[in-house]
């Protein structure tokens, strides 16, 4: 950088005229505006944006939410398979859809429709054989909510609980 103008050392005296600036402050004011023109343009280009944080992990409960949608989904199977159980079936399934729907509201996410949760399996052929398999559904459904209460803070381990409770006498029911 050269500087064409007079530039005074020190302090102006009345003789000279000068402008009372030092070189000092006269450069030290040029690299303020260098490094504010600098720094401008790249504020605008996300280059001081924070945003390299990872997407926050899945919630543990979604699991539990599509299988309350699995296991309605497997009840009203064996309901349509097998009228003369459907008195019996349609309420749990409309539990677990419930279940499904209050726990979706708990971590924020928003329910499939109950047409697009599939059952895993058909239904067995007599009543008897498909009340076995909703047994041993609902057993291994019991068991990964009691692991997921267990695991859960304080504000979500009643959910779970009675969740937990729900699948067990559904257990019962099918007896």
């Amino acid at each position: 950088m050269v500087l064409t103008w007079p530039v005074g050392i020190g302090r102006t005296t009345q003789r000279d005229q000068a402008s009372g600036h030092s070189r000092r402050k006269l450069l030290s004011a040029g690299a303020l505006l260098v490094l504010g023109g600098a720094v401008t343009p790249l504020t605008g280009c996300d280059l001081f944006d924070r945003d390299d944080q990872p997407a926050p992990p899945p919630d543990p409960l979604r699991p539990m939410v599509d299988e309350s949608l699995a296991l309605a989904a497997a009840y009203r199977a064996s309901a349509t398979a097998h009228p003369e159980l459907a008195d019996r079936l349609n309420p749990i399934a409309e539990t677990h859809t419930a279940h499904a729907t209050e726990l979706a509201r708990v971590i924020g996410v928003t329910v499939p429709s109950a047409a697009s949760a599939a059952p895993t399996a058909a239904p067995a052929a007599d009543p008897k054989g498909a009340r076995a398999a909703l047994r041993a559904l609902e057993k291994t459904a019991q068991q990964s909510a009691t692991a997921a209460c267990a695991a859960a803070p304080a504000e979500r381990a009643a959910l779970l609980g009675s969740i937990v409770a729900a699948r067990a006498t559904h257990q019962e029911a099918l007896k």
